[in-house]
């Protein structure tokens, strides 16, 4: 299952419940997510948690626009548009977490 989270984990709880719901998969963090998988984020801990339960993609170019490209966390990988679709491509299943 392809999980996508959206909102910053600094001001909404979608992050942490998808890591609470979810059993495995991967996640797909877009827009304000992204801050999730940089260094130095009052989320890094959990995120290093997360990966290894999940394989964690975020999209390249939500991070660049918000100057963040340079702080990506190692084993997170980024994706372009073309990964995105993909990505939801090969996944069975699709959850946006809101």
């Amino acid at each position: 299952m392809l999980h996508i989270v959206n909102k910053s984990p600094l001001t909404n709880g979608a992050f942490d419940s998808c890591l609470r719901v979810a059993t495995g998969g991967d996640i797909l963090l877009i827009e304000d997510a992204v801050y999730a998988a940089t260094s130095g984020s009052a989320m890094e801990d959990k995120m290093r948690e997360a990966m290894k339960r999940f394989t964690v993609h975020v999209l390249q170019p939500d991070l660049e626009a918000r100057g963040m490209a340079d702080r990506l966390l190692d084993g997170v990988s980024s994706v372009d548009y073309g990964g995105f679709v993909e990505l939801v491509a090969q996944s069975k299943n699709c959850q946006s977490w809101l």
